[in-house]
This record gives structure tokens, C-alpha cells and sequence, in this order.
């Protein structure tokens, strides 16, 4: 489903895109839609939180998680599309010529290009959900503990989105020659570690607050 804006389409559309035998809309593009209902979620809660007397010792988190949030409702959508274009742009370089040293050399080049490309940006959307899930521990300690269980939520969108985003940029890069995408397979090797890590953070909050 080439050139489509996932921005302008019903939940029920992108949800039988996705379903489709279609290659695009995949799972990168779904992960950054998911990144966007985390931070919508978030979003709720911080506003729940935000001037309530009640939870006053949790506004610094909130306001902290939803400076990272906002942005994101218009970017998630952004990055969705990015996602199912890069990878359409992959697949029409495969259809190039290929009749002579020349051609198949220059097909062989636009396949890499478009495949470092493709896994540029899923790592993006891994980045930005990461930039977000660092915020949601905070935020499920100190935040209103009535939303607690919409913070596990977001955070566990947060986490699949980071997570999911990982697992194209990976399967992107290990199609490449070791000299390319040498930022990109750091910084995976970086998220890859520190994701785990705050996931845990983020549901140890949130199961410690349910407690209290």
C-alpha cells in the first residue's frame, strides 16, 4: 500500500493494512503507531496529574513526561509513514535492471542505500521511545495514582514500540556489508541493552504503586 499518509486513515483501515499480504504497512511502522498511544496515554495521565493538589509531589514527573510526550502525537504518525516508505523504496530498488556489470552494480548500491535507509528509521522511533519510557517510572512512582495502571500501559506500548522499532533495524542492518551502518548497528547495540533495563524500572513502579 505504497505512498499512503497513515495519519489520514481510521484505526479500522491501518488495522486491515496490516493485516493485508501487503509488505508495508510491517511491524515498523506499527511500532511507531504505538509510540503514539504511549504518549497519548501518557498524556492523560500527566494532565490528571498536572495543577491536582493532591498529587502536587508528582507535577515535576509529569511535566517532565509530557514534554517528551507531546511532541510525539505528530511525529509517531510521521515516522509511521517514513517507515512503510523507506521499506517501499527497498523493495523497488530490487526490481531494478540487472543486464549488464554496470546495471547490476548500481542495483547492488540503491538495494544497500535503501536498506541503511530503512533501518535509519525504525532506530529513530526506537530512540524517541526510549527518550519517553525513561520518563514513565517517574511518573508511574509520583504521578496520580488513580491512572496508575494507564502509566504500565503506556509504558509497556512505550517498551514494544523501542523494542519492536530494535528488531527492523537489526534485521535491516544484517543485510548490509559490516562497514556499513556503523552508527546505526552502535546505537542498536546501546538500546538494546538499556531498553530491558528501564522496562523493568517502569513495571517495578507501577506493581509498587498498586501495592501501596
Amino acid at each position: 500500500m505504497s505512498g499512503i499518509n497513515w495519519s489520514e486513515i481510521s484505526v479500522r483501515e491501518f488495522q486491515a493494512a496490516l493485516a493485508s499480504s501487503s509488505p508495508t504497512p510491517g511491524g515498523g511502522t506499527a511500532a511507531a503507531v504505538a509510540l503514539g498511544q504511549a504518549a497519548a496515554l501518557t498524556c492523560m495521565v500527566c494532565d490528571l496529574t498536572i495543577d491536582n493538589d493532591k498529587w502536587k509531589d508528582g507535577w515535576a514527573a509529569a511535566e517532565a513526561a509530557q514534554l517528551s510526550a507531546l511532541p510525539l502525537f505528530n511525529r509517531s504518525l510521521e515516522l509511521a509513514t517514513e517507515d512503510s516508505n523507506s521499506f517501499d523504496a527497498v523493495m523497488a530498488s530490487f526490481k531494478l535492471p540487472r543486464s549488464d556489470d554496470n546495471e547490476i552494480s548500481a542495483r547492488r548500491n540503491a538495494i544497500r542505500q535503501a536498506t541503511l535507509e530503512a533501518s535509519r528509521v525504525p532506530l529513530h522511533t526506537a530512540e524517541l521511545a526510549f527518550t519517553l519510557l525513561q520518563t514513565l517510572p517517574d511518573l508511574a512512582s509520583k504521578g496520580n495514582g488513580n491512572a496508575t495502571s494507564d502509566v504500565g500501559v503506556a509504558s509497556l506500548l512505550a517498551s514494544a514500540a523501542c523494542k519492536g522499532a530494535l528488531m527492523n533495524v537489526k534485521i535491516n542492518l544484517q543485510s548490509l556489508p559490516d562497514d556499513m551502518g556503523i552508527e546505526e548497528r552502535e546505537a542498536y547495540d546501546l538500546l538494546f541493552v538499556k531498553v530491558r533495563e528501564v522496562s523493568r524500572q517502569c513495571m517495578v513502579a507501577v506493581h509498587e504503586r498498586f501495592a501501596e
